[in-house]
């Protein structure tokens, strides 16, 4: 039986650094934390969040990346529209918030819906209004709060500090699964190809 793996069976994209494959785990707007089992390739409810905060942008991995917390590169996809969890998402790659969870480096990649006009025009992150980044600061710090675990955002960087960061997340994945996942990689059909 063949088993399928989100994290090692889709491809992180044709034009990645640039435009990635994002996986999204969490839409925008929900208090449920969700994220992929590594062993299913399943989605789970690791928890509902402690506060009264909701994620502020689509939120999930992007695939065949791999960090130093033994974790796919997290990625924030901002659209104009809900994105349902597991929905692959060519997301433009604009910034990138550094931030330091548990004393541990925790990078999240920011980004914007390519096929979506109303945000495709943004270029970098600087592009962004400011309440966008406040939003996303205010989040991550608030939401471990309450779980009494210690969080800092500890800067937001613009698309080329981005691309050296999956750059290494890239690097470090194909040295630790020399042999990727089971399955040959599954190449996410462009939009707008109908079956």
């Amino acid at each position: 039986m063949t088993h399928f793996n989100p994290w090692h069976d889709v491809e992180r994209g044709d034009n990645a650094p640039n435009v990635v494959n994002g996986i999204i785990e969490i839409p925008k707007g929900s208090k449920g934390k969700y994220e992929l089992d590594k062993a299913s390739g399943l989605l789970k409810l690791d928890r509902v969040l402690f506060s009264a905060v909701h994620y502020p942008a689509a939120y999930g991995f992007i695939p065949q990346t791999y960090c130093d917390d033994k974790d796919p590169l997290d990625i924030l996809v901002i659209c104009s529209v809900d994105v349902v969890p597991m929905c692959i998402i060519e997301a433009k790659v604009i910034g990138v918030m550094q931030m330091i969870d548990q004393n541990e480096e925790d990078d999240k990649i920011i980004a914007v819906a390519a096929n979506d006009i109303s945000v495709n025009h943004f270029n970098d992150i600087a592009d962004l209004p400011p309440h966008t980044l406040r939003e996303m600061r205010r989040f991550f710090e608030d939401y471990k709060a309450l779980e009494n675990k210690q969080v800092s955002v500890e800067r937001f960087m613009g698309r080329e500090d981005a691309y050296r960061i999956i750059g290494d997340s890239i690097k470090l994945y194909n040295e630790t699964f020399p042999l990727g996942g089971a399955t040959p990689p599954v190449k996410p059909r462009p939009a707008g190809v109908e079956l």
